[in-house]
């Protein structure tokens, strides 16, 4: 089946290729509910080498850059105690860590989480996170733009392979909370 968004001719319906994906995300494509269908989650095999977004837009598309999102794991610390969140932006776009992001978690200070957290808690390999599959308790921050896209381009867990998701989705993953401005325009 080709893609809705892309140039890949190889699109898949997610629950066929759970033995690509990391066992989080095939445990959250296994036990997916609600008004997005998992079979509407498409999964595309890619280059690990090109997985970072402008190289991988570079290759792919400059179009992606508008239907393509980043799942970033962030530290929010407040009274000696940090937890993590993921926050799911546009990728031609930035995060509002200092605004929007901290108050919403009511943190002092909010800073991108190491590596090793950010893998270790998650599970998935990095430059691959997606937020279909993170642990229940993170809270799952999505920008407005990204649940009003059609289809959004976003990692499946794993440098090797994307997720193609409809926007709507994103909304119904376990611990989601959209957000308007959570994503600003990167400064150019």
């Amino acid at each position: 089946m080709r893609a809705p968004i892309g140039d890949f001719d190889d699109a898949r319906p997610a629950p066929d290729c759970l033995d690509l994906l990391t066992e989080p995300v095939a445990a959250a494509v296994r036990a997916w509910t609600g008004a997005v269908p998992a079979d509407q989650l498409l999964y595309v095999d890619t280059d690990p080498e090109i997985a970072d977004t402008a190289v991988f837009v570079e290759h792919h598309g400059r179009e992606l850059l508008d239907t393509s999102a980043n799942c970033v794991i962030v530290a929010a610390k407040r009274g000696g105690e940090a937890r993590l969140a993921a926050c799911v932006v546009r990728s031609a776009t930035r995060i509002d860590v200092n605004g929007v992001l901290r108050k919403h978690l009511g943190a002092r200070r909010v800073s991108f989480a190491s590596m090793d957290a950010a893998t270790g808690e998650s599970g998935m390999e990095y430059g691959g996170i997606t937020p279909v599959g993170l642990p229940a308790s993170w809270p799952v921050l999505v920008d407005a733009a990204v649940v009003d896209t059609p289809w959004v381009l976003i990692g499946s867990g794993r440098r090797r392979g994307k997720l193609i998701v409809p926007g709507k989705a994103f909304a119904q993953l376990p611990g989601a909370e959209v957000l308007e401005g959570l994503g600003v325009p990167v400064a150019g």
